[in-house]
């Protein structure tokens, strides 16, 4: 399974668009950050048919020291959760 990293990723949209790829870069800086900070919030990001990304919780728990076997309290913890919308599966296929 070949890779896309950000340089390719940039190089591809700016030929598929016409534009620079420094206006691309720009883009995709803004893009991520908007979409940090709006998950950051709780705020829920789609883009239908593409994706939607969320901020979930995960409660406190009691966990195990693997080694001594002893419980150990886990703290609530924040996580990001990403789902494929159903172009983005489409083209999986």
């Amino acid at each position: 399974m070949a890779s896309l990293n950000r340089t390719d990723l940039v190089a591809a949209v700016a030929a598929e668009s016409g534009q620079s790829q420094a206006s691309v870069n720009g883009v995709l800086d803004a893009l991520f950050s908007t979409l940090a900070k709006s998950v950051g919030e709780g705020t829920k990001v789609t883009i239908p048919g593409w994706l939607a990304v969320e901020q979930t919780s995960r409660a406190a728990r009691t966990g195990r020291n693997p080694q001594t076997g002893e419980p150990i309290q886990i703290a609530a913890s924040k996580g990001v959760k990403i789902s494929a919308g159903s172009k983005l599966k489409a083209a999986a296929k």
